[in-house]
């Protein structure tokens, strides 16, 4: 008997195969460095960036926002809503402008997670 593959099929093993997995921690290890710089800079324990959870925690604490609130990234429309205004109190609070907070803490956060830790960025919580 012939069997063959669909396009679901191979979707399927792509996305379960070593391969991918791989890149998945990869990626995750660089998020996870860059934002342990950026804790350290507002008085948090960098190594709290590796853990899955309490790294989304600590960001929305930095933001300037209750820890409970974290739980919005839960509720689909309103956690993308939610995640703009992270990332810009997240930018005023490390002085950085509107455009820096959408483009880089937004839709790029490792790359603006690098900038806010590695750069001369000073952490000054805002009153909001």
């Amino acid at each position: 008997m012939i069997t063959s593959n669909t396009p679901m099929d191979d979707a399927l093993a792509a996305i379960f195969s070593g391969t991918t997995s791989f890149i998945a921690i990869a990626l995750y290890i660089v998020f996870a460095v860059a934002a342990w710089k950026m804790f350290s800079k507002a008085g948090y324990p960098g190594i709290l960036a590796f853990i899955p959870i309490v790294n989304v925690i600590l960001i929305v604490k930095i933001a300037g926002y209750s820890a409970w609130m974290s739980l919005l990234y839960l509720i689909p429309i309103v956690g993308f809503i939610f995640a703009i205004f992270v990332a810009l109190r997240l930018g005023a609070n490390f002085g950085k402008g509107a455009g820096f907070s959408v483009f880089l803490l937004w839709l790029f956060p490792v790359f603006g997670y690098f900038i806010l830790g590695l750069g001369d960025a000073r952490y000054q919580p805002r009153a909001h």
